[in-house]
């Protein structure tokens, strides 16, 4: 939905005065929340969300030195130089076109698809989703996002572990199925990441329309899992599925070469939470009768960030299971009082 009221450029002006993250490493979900909220016809609340939201957010990392595009190789995956890597993007982004900077990097930070819990790749999904809308939706604020969202990629660039390959699966329900469970699952998402040891052999593709399929196909499959899973543990397993849509919405501004690579991280993604949260046993899914916009209020009245970006992608998807696994996603989430 294109936003004529200017709201979602003067939350964005007001946001990037704060930095990604807070308490050293938790994730500032706002700009991706506000987002969704605009997206989805909720313009007027946003304000107010973020009013609530304000004591979650805190000033950015001082800067060290400059990055450059001579040495970007020893800053890549540097969390302390968070405001160095959003500079050197907010430079390649006033001195170029958007897209040509994007298709640039994407495959510099795919490797590190899962750093920052996968956080950088969804905020990089809903920049790119803005950006999109019209020609007109180029506006400053949410060019400076997108250099926000991939400078926070950059700095938590963090590759999988060596992964051996697992038995082929069919489909991407099946794959998701498939993935073994980290064997102890205890302590941060990075500890988690560093005890993976193998995934089925899932998301290649021969072509980019295959490999925009298969990644539709993904994120429906994540989407339905959380109805049945997302217990294991509520926000964590959210990420199985906004991790991918952040890619498959940012399809469209890659070159068509880079979707298959594209596909490929989006599943390792998915597969790395799933194996880092997935609960042993699965829970039965209530379906629901409430359409796709009562759903989302529904979200945007219960106000989680995870809960709001959650629904944002269950609405993508569109279908009853989908909405079914959204309002779940409202009942296992604690709603913003």
């Amino acid at each position: 939905m294109s936003d004529t009221t200017g709201i979602l450029d003067e939350a964005l002006e007001r946001l990037h005065t704060t930095g990604p993250e807070r308490n050293g490493w938790l994730t500032n979900h706002a700009p991706m929340a506000v987002e969704a909220l605009v997206h989805r016809g909720q313009a007027p609340a946003v304000h107010r969300w973020l009013d609530r939201y304000a004591h979650k957010l805190e000033e950015p990392p001082s800067p060290s030195r400059p990055v450059t595009a001579g040495d970007w190789h020893e800053a890549l995956g540097d969390p302390a130089r968070i405001t160095d890597w959003t500079r050197f993007f907010g430079r390649e982004l006033d001195g170029r076109p958007w897209r040509e900077v994007l298709a640039e990097w994407w495959p510099r930070l795919l490797p590190g698809i899962a750093g920052g819990a996968t956080h950088p790749v969804i905020r990089t999904g809903h920049a790119v989703r803005t950006l999109l809308t019209s020609p007109e939706a180029e506006t400053a604020p949410r060019r400076a996002e997108l250099a926000h969202a991939l400078g926070y990629w950059a700095a938590r660039h963090q590759p999988l572990p060596a992964l051996t390959p697992l038995a082929p699966a069919p489909t991407a329900a099946a794959a998701l199925d498939a993935v073994p469970p980290i064997p102890e699952q205890d302590g941060g998402m990075r500890a988690r990441l560093a005890r993976l040891t193998g995934f089925p052999v899932w998301g290649t593709a021969p072509d980019p329309d295959t490999a925009r399929a298969r990644l539709v196909e993904l994120v429906t499959a994540s989407t339905h899992r959380y109805a049945t899973h997302g217990h294991g543990e509520p926000i964590m397993l959210v990420h199985a599925a906004t991790a991918p849509n952040a890619v498959l919405r940012t399809l469209p501004a890659l070159p068509r070469e880079l979707w298959a690579p594209s596909l490929a991280a989006a599943w390792t993604a998915s597969a790395a939470v799933t194996a880092a949260y997935t609960p042993v046993e699965a829970a039965p899914h209530a379906p629901t009768s409430l359409t796709p916009e009562e759903v989302f209020e529904r979200a945007a009245a219960h106000g989680d960030d995870h809960t709001i970006k959650f629904t944002d992608t269950a609405l993508d998807v569109a279908d009853p299971f989908a909405l079914a696994a959204a309002v779940r996603s409202v009942e296992l989430n604690p709603p913003v009082l």
